[in-house]
């Protein structure tokens, strides 16, 4: 079976993390559009709340990373992929959210061992995840009309708050298990 699986959350919700373990689980190639920013912002001489911001006032910072994952989406199968959009440009995907409450984010995003984004306190992590959501929301808003949060958008939804990455792995199995049944079962009406 064919498939993309696009994993979408908020920072620290678990998107990467999961995504690199279910790449891993699969056999599949995984692609990180956070990463993909982090790098266009690093060769700018900017950090990424910095690119976020440009963003706003500059389509071409969205505009490369969407042409990528439309082109990926065309010409590749079997790959997860992780980041906001991913489901909008990829339509055909498996389209996963993943939650985890703001104070648990939070506390994953200090303890990541990320070298373009260190924290000196959780109070300072909390400002920047919650200038990073309003500059992302305004930006999706802006150039998509897009709520990249909307449940209607996604196949399956995962609160990943109190389980390990093991078990959201295990979880997204399971679905993509049942989902094969089904399509199978379909397919032989």
């Amino acid at each position: 079976m064919v498939m993309i699986i696009a994993i979408h959350g908020r920072a620290g919700s678990g998107k990467s993390s999961v995504a690199k373990a279910l790449a891993k689980k699969l056999g599949f190639r995984h692609y990180s559009i956070g990463d993909l920013r982090r790098r266009m912002a690093c060769e700018r001489g900017l950090t990424l709340a910095e690119f976020n911001k440009l963003g706003e006032r500059e389509s071409f910072t969205d505009e490369e990373v969407d042409r990528f994952q439309e082109q990926l989406g065309k010409s590749e199968d079997n790959f997860v992929i992780d980041g906001r959009t991913c489901f909008h440009f990829i339509p055909q995907s498996v389209k996963i959210y993943l939650y985890a409450k703001p104070a648990v984010r939070a506390q994953r995003v200090f303890a990541d061992e990320r070298k373009t984004e260190r924290f000196k306190s959780l109070e300072e992590v909390r400002k920047a995840l919650a200038e990073r959501e309003r500059s992302d929301e305004r930006r999706y808003r802006k150039y998509y009309n897009l709520d990249v949060h909307d449940r209607k958008n996604f196949d399956l939804f995962i609160d990943t708050t109190n389980i390990p990455v093991e078990e959201v792995v295990g979880r997204i199995m399971e679905f993509l298990e049942k989902r094969k049944v089904t399509e199978s079962g379909t397919q032989r009406s």
